[in-house]
């Protein structure tokens, strides 16, 4: 799902509230202003919807400053307005992980996780399968991750392109087994293809608000390396961007 359709879908007619909590979801920290031109209204409505959203614990503000001038009030989610977006019967999830940990121990568990990838691999081929430019494989990659609940969206960049998840529906079974990041990371590189490098920029285990993909085509990336000491990083965690 690219950005715009991702606005769209937010433009439906849905309450003012969860409106304001699915914007501080997606794009992180935002004025008051430019929440009420995404809303279609103005920056005083928006900031007495924030006020509710506030007394219900579920946003919050804090001032940032931005070159000379007085601070800018920028508002974003609390963590229980990010617990209104749901990690998939998490609890459930962490005790079944640990229930197979204790019974097989750390192999069972790998096999557990290898055999999701595998399943998960061959559902994501199918839907792939007739595209082959990188630019819809990565927007094919966005859509069905956007139907799984990671509420992605894409678009291009600097000659690349940027898979952003601005959720993670498996969040507690992924903090109890960090290897579920490591297996999606490898299906990712496998659906987009051997043409183009896939590495995480911002990983939301790690602290970040989101997780963050680059996806590269190969010969533009091996240009900006020296040949003999390029790889891909296929596989690889890298530390958040700071925000």
């Amino acid at each position: 799902m690219s950005s715009n359709d991702l606005e769209k879908r937010n433009q439906l007619p849905r309450p003012a509230a969860d409106r304001l909590l699915t914007l501080l979801k997606t794009r992180g920290p935002q004025t008051a202003a430019d929440l009420g031109k995404a809303l279609g209204t103005t920056g005083e409505n928006a900031r007495q919807q924030l006020g509710k959203l506030a007394a219900e614990g579920l946003a919050e503000a804090h001032a940032e400053a931005r070159g000379v001038g007085r601070p800018v009030q920028l508002w974003q989610l609390t963590e229980a307005g990010d617990a209104r977006f749901p990690d998939t019967h998490a609890e459930l999830t962490v005790q079944l992980l640990r229930a197979v940990r204790t019974t097989f121990g750390p192999a069972g568990l790998d096999k557990l996780i290898d055999a999701r990838e595998i399943e998960t691999l061959a559902n994501y081929r199918r839907e792939m399968d007739g595209i082959d430019s990188l630019r819809e494989r990565v927007a094919k990659l966005a859509e069905i991750r956007s139907r799984e609940g990671y509420m992605a969206e894409w678009r291009e960049e600097d000659d690349a392109f940027m898979l952003i998840e601005n959720h993670c529906p498996i969040c507690a079974a992924a903090l109890a087994c960090q290897n579920f990041c490591r297996s999606e990371l490898a299906v990712f590189q496998d659906v987009i293809g051997p043409d183009a490098v896939v590495e995480r920029l911002d990983h939301i285990l790690a602290g970040a608000r989101r997780c963050a993909y680059r996806v590269m085509p190969k010969v533009e990336h091996a240009q900006e390396h020296d040949p003999e000491k390029w790889e891909p990083v296929f596989g690889k965690d890298h530390a958040p961007t700071k925000r």
